[in-house]
């Protein structure tokens, strides 16, 4: 039997605050990730989803924005 070893998730918005980076931003480079790199989709009631991640997600997005300041321009930073 798999048993899930997340305990818990945190927000895109939430993540984006601890970063210093932009939401919208943020989630263009998650965009680029899957279920099993550790990003969710959260929803609620209103059926409105929310962009969440596990630790492990979080530290693979850290390495994706990383990879995307490499990859940008100096005069566009």
């Amino acid at each position: 039997m798999h048993v899930n070893k997340v305990d818990h998730v945190t927000t895109i918005d939430h993540v984006a605050a601890r970063l210093g980076e932009s939401v919208d931003w943020l989630y263009d480079v998650a965009n680029e990730m899957d279920t099993e790199d550790g990003v969710i989709w959260v929803y609620g009631l209103d059926n409105d989803g929310v962009m969440a991640f596990t630790d492990f997600g979080i530290e693979n997005l850290v390495e994706l924005i990383n990879i995307h300041k490499e990859l940008k321009p100096r005069d566009e930073r």
